[in-house]
């Protein structure tokens, strides 16, 4: 299957794009204080907070926060799971449940430049799917559950789960079968909301 994820080979991670993200409401700053975008990843097994690295990835963190106020992310799955690694997601194709031979290979319509960076991909790293052409990510990202290093500097590192890595652990865990696809669908929904910096 092209562009097939897999543990051994780093062309395991894919660049497609993910659902619609609604709910995004901009607040203001409170007074004299400075406020910046979170995401809010919510699914079935609760909520993951994700805090961006917009110093180090700012196109990558530009395009995820657009796609997820524009609704792109919702309804898509999590449709990539290895345990001891990482859950992969953001691939419109995966709303719809028959075209399950085409998950992984869905985006947005257009395609990033790498913004490979310092950061390690440390447990709770969010980071950019591509296939292997290093300019090929657009909507697909992954969470890392466990550190895995080999990845630094070949994947485009744009932010971290600050809250909810146990609902990483539990979809990571959930029974799979093939191309790692859980058996359950698991769907998110992406909200941007903005936090007071610090």
């Amino acid at each position: 299957m092209p562009y097939q994820v897999g543990v051994v080979a780093l062309t395991l991670l894919l660049a497609g794009m993910a659902a619609p993200v609604f709910g995004a409401e901009d607040k203001k700053p409170a007074e004299g204080g400075k406020m910046e975008p979170h995401a809010i990843i919510s699914t079935k097994f609760g909520e993951m907070e994700i805090k961006f690295f917009s110093d180090l990835a700012p196109k990558h963190v530009e395009n995820f926060i657009t796609l997820a106020k524009s609704g792109f992310y919702d309804k898509t799955l999590f449709h990539r799971v290895i345990p001891g690694f990482m859950i992969q997601g953001g691939d419109p194709n995966t709303k719809d449940p028959n075209k399950k031979s085409e998950y992984g290979m869905g985006g947005p319509g257009h395609k990033l430049k790498a913004e490979f960076n310092a950061k390690s991909h440390k447990r709770g790293i969010v980071s950019m799917a591509r296939s292997n052409n290093p300019d090929s990510a657009g909507s697909q990202f992954f969470i890392v559950v466990k550190d895995s290093p080999f990845l630094d500097r070949q994947y485009t590192v744009f932010g971290e789960v600050i809250r909810g890595m146990e609902v990483a652990d539990k979809i990571v865990n959930t029974p799979r079968g093939q191309n790692d696809l859980p058996n359950e669908r698991i769907e998110m929904t992406v909200t941007i909301v903005d936090k007071p910096v610090g």
